[in-house]
């Protein structure tokens, strides 16, 4: 762990791994073109990390006395802390609606995906496969509603993109591929998603 102090109080440290709540965070991080410190963390994490986090789980995001583990939680913060580069609609009415189709997103989807990246030791074969189907027949039934914006229900890059990409670039690593006839509408979107410059800085 590096010590905060270390570090101007204002700065934004990020501990993270190479998961995916890690990869949203850092995602979120770059496309609201904010500067943070990153702190890479393996396997082996270190006791001062209860400090920040009762649940000793990645990421954590530190600003002043400030820590936060939650990538909710986090995006709400950093989405009223920082005004550029809004990830939400102007709206009330429509800042809901993105929030509920965030929340089904992480509903339906995510929960499926975090099953099958877990490690090979701590999952059971038989529910992997299932959820494995489960995701995959859900992405290929939705994959026409990517045919009409240049993103997820919008015309510009939000909220329910961060949270989508990340479960997109670990498709193979879940045993996942997509059908190329049914679901072309899906992987434009993959291609635009991945093209982008804050995409490309997350994964590095």
């Amino acid at each position: 762990m590096i010590d905060a102090n270390d570090i101007p109080s204002s700065q934004l440290i990020l501990y993270a791994d190479d998961g995916y709540d890690s990869h949203v965070v850092r995602l979120l991080l770059e496309e609201k073109n904010l500067a943070y410190y990153l702190s890479r963390l393996h396997s082996e994490r270190p006791e001062d990390l209860t400090e920040l986090n009762p649940y000793h789980t990645l990421p954590v995001l530190q600003q002043r006395e400030t820590a936060l583990y939650e990538i909710n939680v986090i995006f709400e913060y950093l989405e009223e802390r920082y005004h550029a580069n809004k990830l939400l609609p102007e709206t009330p009415q429509e800042r809901a609606q993105f929030r509920q189709l965030a929340w089904r997103i992480q509903r339906d989807w995510l929960v499926l995906g975090k099953r099958l990246l877990l490690h090979p030791d701590s999952f059971d074969q038989s529910q992997a496969e299932l959820a494995k189907k489960k995701l995959t027949d859900s992405l290929v039934t939705l994959s026409p509603l990517f045919a009409h914006k240049s993103y997820f229900m919008a015309d510009t890059f939000g909220w329910c993109d961060v949270l989508l990409a990340p479960l997109l670039w670990r498709l193979k690593e879940m045993g996942i591929e997509l059908p190329q006839a049914i679901s072309r509408p899906l992987l434009n979107y993959q291609t635009r998603v991945f093209e982008r410059e804050s995409f490309q800085r997350s994964i590095r």
